[in-house]
């Protein structure tokens, strides 16, 4: 299954990718509370970066890993995600694009790829699009 969703954000596209991308380790916990990531490698945000993910969802525990796999600095964000869920191994093909709209803001596009996945509510995601705008809006 694919899903693409978009939110507009009324900062720049620099501002909105720092927040997104170069800062995802601090951030991504605050958009979405039930999530965990700890940096398994050193240096700055990029390609070769590993994270590993824990998502509580009530009684639920995923556990998996994330690779930063493109990194094009102010415009892309790539990960390929491997969870390990109850009923066995989820890959998630993630991009995350960062485009610039009339008067100075940003549209922040998630483009995901779930193989085998037949259908998925998207409002979970909506909802972290809406908290990252909120955010990011409030808070630069």
């Amino acid at each position: 299954m694919k899903l693409e969703l978009s939110t507009i954000i009324n900062r720049s596209p620099a501002v909105v990718f720092d927040f997104f991308a170069v800062n995802h380790l601090t951030n991504h916990p605050r958009w979405d509370p039930h999530m965990e990531l700890t940096k398994l490698t050193d240096g700055p945000m990029g390609v070769g970066t590993r994270f590993h993910r824990r998502q509580t969802r009530g009684d639920m525990v995923i556990e998996g890993t994330m690779d930063i796999v493109e990194f094009l600095p102010g415009r892309v964000l790539g990960g390929e995600i491997l969870d390990q869920t109850p009923h066995g191994p989820q890959e998630i093909h993630s991009r995350a694009t960062v485009d610039p709209v009339d008067g100075g803001r940003a549209k922040l596009t998630f483009h995901l790829d779930l193989p085998g996945v037949e259908s998925l509510d998207p409002s979970m995601i909506e909802g972290s699009l809406r908290r990252i705008k909120e955010l990011i809006e409030t808070e630069t």
